[in-house]
């Protein structure tokens, strides 16, 4: 089910979510230089989005609350409203994601996004969209930028023999003007 549209934004048509995917295996740092970039393009005047992409199984509804029952009720769609924080939770079909519609479940989110200038996802290697693979050699894991397309560079401090660029872990500014630079 997709989320209904008519919930974040007006009748006009916006465009479609601008999104670069920050990859890499687990510890590399992605969320912290995730973190990072949003604080300095903020910095720079820009509106920006987050999105954590897994494969694994999350219950992101705490079970026992009353969204949760909602949910489990049959709501197709649920809601929370807060005094700090607003959410809504709906029920994706539990499938194999296949590669050639990898980027089709993103489209769900954009109402949410719309008014952000580019969104960060965290995670997700089977997406047509500019990919950057953050990378550690002491995690002693290969790069996985020689399996996958689309990754413009590899951000890292540590020496490294690539197909693609590498790019200082260390300079966030610079990785953040990467980030615009490939932004679709």
């Amino acid at each position: 089910m997709a989320f209904p549209t008519e919930s974040f934004t007006s009748a006009t048509k916006r465009q479609a979510m601008r999104r670069v995917h920050i990859i890499g295996g687990k510890n590399h740092g992605k969320t912290t230089l995730i973190g990072e970039l949003v604080t300095e393009l903020r910095d720079r005047g820009m509106r920006v989005g987050t999105i954590k992409h897994t494969h694994h199984h999350h219950e992101l509804d705490s079970p026992g609350k009353d969204s949760y029952r909602h949910r489990e009720a049959g709501a197709q769609v649920v809601g929370i409203l807060s005094r700090s924080l607003n959410a809504v939770f709906w029920k994706n079909e539990e499938q194999a994601e296949p590669p050639s519609q990898a980027d089709d479940r993103y489209a769900s989110f954009e109402p949410a996004f719309a008014e952000c200038d580019l969104v960060l996802v965290e995670g997700n290697t089977l997406t047509t969209a500019p990919k950057l693979e953050v990378w550690r050699a002491a995690l002693e894991t290969p790069s996985i930028t020689e399996r996958i397309d689309g990754v413009h560079a590899v951000i890292t401090d540590d020496p490294l023999q690539s197909r693609v660029a590498t790019h200082p872990r260390a300079d966030v500014k610079g990785i953040a003007d990467l980030i615009l630079q490939i932004l679709p």
